[in-house]
């Protein structure tokens, strides 16, 4: 099955803040995969989590013989883009990233994330 099982990097997920009356933290849903989501405290336990629901929900598809949707059936989103930034602001995320202990790409989602739940919640 591991062979036929889909790469979760493959397909596009969104991340949603959840506000405090929903518990807080951050929703991870796959556009393309109907009822795949997960949840976690952090953007990178939400992402940790939303790896094992795509597992068990490609599995369960897999093991039922339908067929799996193929990644970025709704929409051109990839959940991929390149940003170039200063060579200043790049050196601040490489420091705060370090000091983290995550990836810079990690901390872009979780500060893009935040930035994003704050405009929403205006």
């Amino acid at each position: 099955m591991a062979d036929t099982m889909p790469k979760f990097e493959g397909y596009p997920f969104q991340i949603t803040p959840l506000s405090s009356e929903d518990g807080g933290g951050y929703l991870v849903t796959f556009p393309d995969l109907p009822g795949c989501m997960s949840d976690g405290e952090t953007v990178e336990e939400a992402i940790e989590m939303a790896r094992d629901a795509f597992k068990c929900w490609m599995s369960v598809y897999i093991e039922e013989g339908r067929e799996i949707p193929a990644p970025g059936g709704h929409g051109p989103a990839s959940g991929r883009f390149n940003l170039r930034t200063p060579k200043t602001l790049h050196a601040k995320l490489a420091r705060q990233a370090a000091a983290e202990g995550v990836s810079m790409n990690t901390l872009a989602v979780a500060l893009l994330a935040e930035g994003l739940g704050h405009r929403e919640a205006r």
